[in-house]
Formats: C-alpha cells, sequence, structure tokens
C-alpha cells in the first residue's frame, strides 16, 4: 500500500514536471521571431564556343570566369540558397536543333558545399551553342518555390544564338509570372547588339545590365549581385518627373524611378523640416548607343529659383550607370509654425538633368531610366542655412565682389593721385 502511494505521487510528480517543463518552453518557443526566408540565387553561365576567346587580362573568357566563380563561391553569405546552371556546356556537334536545347543545372539551388560546387565548375569546357532562352526558362523553374527573394545572374559573351525563342520575350514571360524573379546581365564583349540584348532581358524582370571586361569587374560584380540578393529588397516607386517645381511630383524618402529623355529637365520636390537633413542621390542608365561624353547634375533650389546646393559628375568614354548626390542640412528655425504647432517644413525643388547625346537615329522615347534615392535623417548639430550662408543664393559672392571692388577702387585713386602729386613736385 505504501509503494503504491510512493509511486502514485512519484508518477504525479514527474507529470507535473513535465507539464511546467512545456509550460515554459511552449511561450519561450512562441515568443521567437520566425526566421526570414532565405533568398535564392544561381548564377548561369555560358560556356559556348567563343568562351575560349582570349581576351580578357591575357586569359580566355572561360578561365576568367571560372576564377571569378570561384572567388564568388568563397564569398557567398551563408543565408543564400545558390545554383548554378550552364549553356552550351555540353553538345559539341553542329545540330541546331540539339544545341538550342543545351542547357542544365550544374549545382543545384540549396545550402552551398563550397568545394563540391568549384569542383563542378572545374570541369567546363567551352563547347556549343548560346541558347539563352531555353537557359533563363530552365533557371526561373530551378529557382521556384519558397518566400524568399529570387535572383538570376546570367554571363554571357554572346547574343542567343537558337531564335525564335527571344530571350528578351522570355524575360517578360518571367516578369509576368509575378514571382519578382529579378535577372541580372553581365556581358563580356561591349558589342552594341549584345549590350541591346542584355539590356532588355534586365529591364524587363528590373535587373541590372553590366559590361565587364576584367577578371576584377567579374568577380566583384557577381559578388555584389549575390550579396544584394540577400539583403531586404526595397522596391521602387515609379514617379513622373515635371517640367517645372510648381508641377512637380512630391517625393517621400524612399526609392523611386522615373524616365528622362536626352536633353529633359525633370523636376521634383521635397518638404524638408527644420533641423532635418535631406539626402538625394541620381543614377542615370545609359541602355542604348549613346556617345562618349555624358555627365549628370542634381540640384536642390528654392521654389523661387534660387539654388541651394548641387552635385554633378561627368566622364568620356563609354559607361553604363552616372550618379551624384547632394546634402542639404535644414537649420533649426526659431520662426512660427505652421498653426498646427509643428514647425513649418521648406519645399525644397530637385531638378535633374543629364547631358547624355546620341546619335539621330537612336529612339528618344522611351527616356534612358533614372533612379532617385531621397532620404531625410536628423541634421547635424548647429547646421548653418547653406542657402543663405553659402555661394548658392549669389548674394554673398555678389557681396564679396562689390567690397573687393570698391577696396581695389579706392587703392588704385589713392596710388593715382600720390603719382600726380609726386610728379608735380618733381
Amino acid at each position: 500500500m505504501i509503494t503504491s502511494k510512493r509511486l502514485t505521487a512519484g508518477v504525479g510528480i514527474a507529470l507535473a514536471t513535465l507539464a511546467a517543463g512545456l509550460g515554459t518552453a511552449i511561450p519561450a518557443a512562441a515568443d521567437e521571431a520566425p526566421a526570414a526566408p532565405s533568398p535564392k540565387v544561381e548564377l548561369v553561365l555560358d560556356v559556348s564556343g567563343s568562351m575560349r576567346t582570349r581576351d580578357i587580362d591575357g586569359q580566355s573568357r572561360m578561365a576568367a570566369a571560372k576564377q571569378a566563380f570561384n572567388d564568388v563561391l568563397d564569398a557567398v553569405p551563408e543565408q543564400v540558397r545558390l545554383g548554378i546552371r550552364t549553356l552550351g556546356a555540353n553538345y559539341p556537334g553542329e545540330d541546331r536543333k540539339v544545341g538550342c536545347k543545351d542547357t542544365r543545372q550544374l549545382y543545384p539551388v540549396g545550402p552551398l558545399d563550397r568545394t563540391e560546387a568549384k569542383a563542378a565548375v572545374a570541369t567546363l569546357a567551352p563547347t556549343g551553342f548560346t541558347p539563352i532562352g531555353p537557359a533563363l526558362l530552365g533557371a526561373a523553374d530551378d529557382l521556384e518555390g519558397g518566400d524568399g527573394s529570387r535572383r538570376i545572374v546570367l554571363i554571357t559573351d554572346g547574343e542567343d544564338t537558337c531564335g525564335p525563342l527571344d530571350p528578351c520575350e522570355v524575360a517578360r514571360e518571367i516578369a509576368a509570372r509575378g514571382t519578382h524573379l529579378v535577372v541580372d546581365t553581365l556581358g563580356l564583349v561591349p558589342n552594341a547588339k549584345i549590350r541591346q540584348q542584355l539590356t532588355c532581358i534586365a529591364e524587363a524582370t528590373g535587373g541590372t545590365y553590366t559590361a565587364v571586361q576584367h577578371k576584377e569587374e567579374l568577380s566583384g560584380r557577381v559578388k555584389q549581385l549575390v550579396d544584394r540578393a540577400a539583403e531586404p529588397t526595397v522596391t521602387p516607386v515609379a514617379t513622373e518627373g515635371a517640367g517645372s517645381c510648381s508641377a512637380a511630383p512630391e517625393l517621400k524618402p524612399g526609392l523611386y524611378t522615373d524616365r528622362a529623355e536626352i536633353a529633359q529637365h525633370r523636376w521634383y520636390r521635397v518638404n524638408v523640416l527644420p533641423g532635418q537633413e535631406l539626402r538625394a542621390s541620381a543614377s542615370v542608365a545609359a541602355d542604348r548607343a549613346v556617345d562618349d561624353d555624358y555627365g549628370v547634375l542634381l540640384r536642390a533650389v528654392t521654389v523661387h529659383g534660387r539654388e541651394i546646393v548641387r552635385g554633378s559628375e561627368a566622364g568620356a568614354g563609354r559607361t553604363d550607370v552616372i550618379s551624384s548626390g547632394l546634402r542639404y542640412p535644414k537649420a533649426e528655425s526659431e520662426d512660427g509654425d505652421d498653426g498646427d504647432g509643428k514647425p513649418a517644413a521648406e519645399t525644397v525643388c530637385l531638378q535633374l538633368a543629364h547631358s547624355f547625346s546620341a546619335p539621330a537615329s537612336v529612339k528618344r522615347s522611351p527616356g534612358l531610366p533614372v533612379e532617385l534615392t531621397v532620404d531625410l535623417v536628423d541634421g547635424p548639430d548647429n547646421a548653418s542655412d547653406v542657402a543663405a550662408f553659402g555661394l548658392g543664393r549669389g548674394w554673398w559672392l555678389l557681396g564679396v565682389l562689390v567690397l573687393t571692388g570698391l577696396v581695389a577702387g579706392l587703392l588704385t585713386g589713392w596710388l593715382s593721385r600720390w603719382r600726380v602729386a609726386v610728379w608735380r613736385t618733381n
């Protein structure tokens, strides 16, 4: 009887302990934030016969690509699920119908085994055709599933040789699926026709096109794109700048896209409170054949047209994107508020202009792609009004010039009278 009671008590204590443990474990698990979905990236590499060409830092295009892949595989963030797909790597024959189906997944999308992935890349040798369209479709299928961001990075030295399946139409089809899959393209040959096709593929999905001609550029750009997949994505908001500040759209902090035609100025407005600092930057992409000389100007002006501050960049030669930015700290104000107990905001007008030019045969519309970033942060302590005390509004420089002219005139007059007096004396 005593043994039975002891057994019952022991079981009761054990059950109570287990219940207490579960009671403390369940809330702890419930408090844990759900893990963020893993981003997926697939690198699509052109292994067609033209990759044998030796024009990248004295090496073949294939050798440069392999070295870049090794560098990238060493630096892939742990949370990224990465895969590799090839095109033109397996069929060495001349049958176009067969060669244009030559695409396969070299390494599956998932947790990365760096040694295994490098070994797979090392076996590649330039072989066949360039079926970019089928490779993009295959890569899109490889990245199906999951809620994380998805990105295809296409590295190729030529345009698709397997029409009529147009890679640009394939990219539009991928974008139409609504899966938020981005395709970035890297061209190893600065050819206008190749540039046009790769730019079209990238733009159709919200990606980027980059021309690379050196190993370091290739490694650096692919690393950057893989890292970008691991970062929280921000979807740009489409906007349309106006022809004047009075008609310009009001922008809040964020990322915006627009189009600016050649010789066209675009205007935007931002409200800046006292004590805030406006930070703005603009990038203009050359997505078509343009002349060598280029520049971009971003100005902040008052609603009355007086310049506050500007940022500009210019150059000559081939470029894909040119950017400039500016900062405007709005000083704390001792003036009245706007009637609601809040300090009155200043409307700052942003003017964007670029100096890209192009032959008459190049289409002007739609304009060149523009990416505009606007941010408002806490301004520095004791910030000065750069519009009033800098050269932006002009009166400071005008005052200095007037004062300098007055002093120079007085000195010149005094010296002239002194010389005349000396001459008369002698």
